[in-house]
């Protein structure tokens, strides 16, 4: 009887096969900085994220337009560092 993961009824037990490939080896550098950055907590990134999103908020009230946009704009990236910081912490470096 073949495997099939969506059957209750199967026989095997399903466990999908590692793909490990030398392309996909990552470097040192990477391996290094995933280590550091799994350090600090993940509210951090959501902070600072926030902490630029008032900053914008009050420039722009003060009339200095292009300094609030410019920093409006950390808001995103700030937040897609505390996903992928959760990410590492979570499924660990692979």
């Amino acid at each position: 009887m073949d495997v099939n993961p969506a059957s209750e009824v199967s026989e095997k037990e399903y466990a999908a096969p590692p793909v490990v490939r030398a392309e996909h080896l990552e470097g040192s550098f990477t391996r290094l900085l995933e280590q550091q950055t799994a350090k600090v907590p993940s509210h951090v990134f959501l902070f600072a994220s926030f902490c630029s999103m008032a900053v914008s908020l009050g420039l722009e009230l003060g009339g200095r337009e292009r300094p609030a946009r410019f920093v409006g704009l950390w808001a995103t990236p700030l937040l897609v560092m505390g996903v992928y910081n959760k990410l590492v912490k979570t499924l660990g470096p692979r």
